[in-house]
């Protein structure tokens, strides 16, 4: 299965779902954003190297903190080099080696968002109860309707609890992920929430957010 984890508005936990979903579903983390990495990359080729045709996409899946990855590259040179048309190509290998994917996508709604859904199985929305990011999310789903990458569940960042409003809105059940300190621990180190503290409410949610994708995919 490849998973595309996606939301239209930056900044709304994007890689945060993306990275403990990878770690939930003990699947292979890819981010594909290719001109704001957010992801640790550590040492070796990387998705710039890939699109490039310098590295193999297989060869180029890592360990890192427990979670397999396969990092993007963090220069602007390497991601002009790159051809993002590569990308559909590089998860399909990824996941006939190894499973499942976690495609970490890019913010907005550019066409290196598209890449992803198109190749998806299914997708994550993330959004917040911010106003604009609850219309982009609303733009983001329309994107991934269009390109039939079906809607497995919504990440409620930030939110004290889930919102009937926003799951209707969005057509998805909804798994809300309130505002914490393990979680902003965690994404500074680059690892898991259950890898900080295994006892954080963010550790339940981000399970029970598996178990929505799981059911999606059954």
């Amino acid at each position: 299965m490849i998973l595309a984890v996606c939301g239209g508005k930056g900044g709304v936990g994007k890689t945060t779902t993306a990275l403990n979903l990878a770690a939930e579903l003990d699947a292979v983390l890819v981010d594909a954003d290719l001109g704001m990495a957010d992801v640790p990359a550590g040492r070796g080729p990387d998705l710039h190297d890939v699109l490039a045709g310098r590295a193999d996409a297989v060869e180029a899946v890592r360990e890192a903190d427990g979670v397999s990855l396969l990092p993007c590259g963090r220069t602007l040179a390497g991601a002009r080099e790159g051809d993002p048309r590569r990308l559909v190509d590089a998860l399909r290998a990824v996941a006939d080696a190894y499973g499942d994917v976690v495609v970490d996508c890019p913010a907005g709604l550019r066409a290196d968002v598209g890449l992803p859904l198109l190749v998806a199985d299914a997708c994550v929305l993330v959004t917040t109860p911010d106003r604009a990011a609850l219309a982009d999310a609303l733009r983001a789903r329309s994107l991934a309707v269009e390109l039939d990458a079906g809607l497995a569940a919504v990440a409620y960042n930030r939110a004290p609890e889930a919102s009937e409003a926003v799951a209707n809105a969005l057509g998805a059940p909804v798994v809300a992920v309130p505002d914490a300190d393990s979680v902003a621990a965690a994404m500074t180190a680059g690892r898991p929430v259950a890898a900080v503290d295994g006892e954080a409410e963010a550790v339940e949610r981000f399970g029970a957010l598996a178990e929505r994708v799981r059911a999606a995919r059954e």
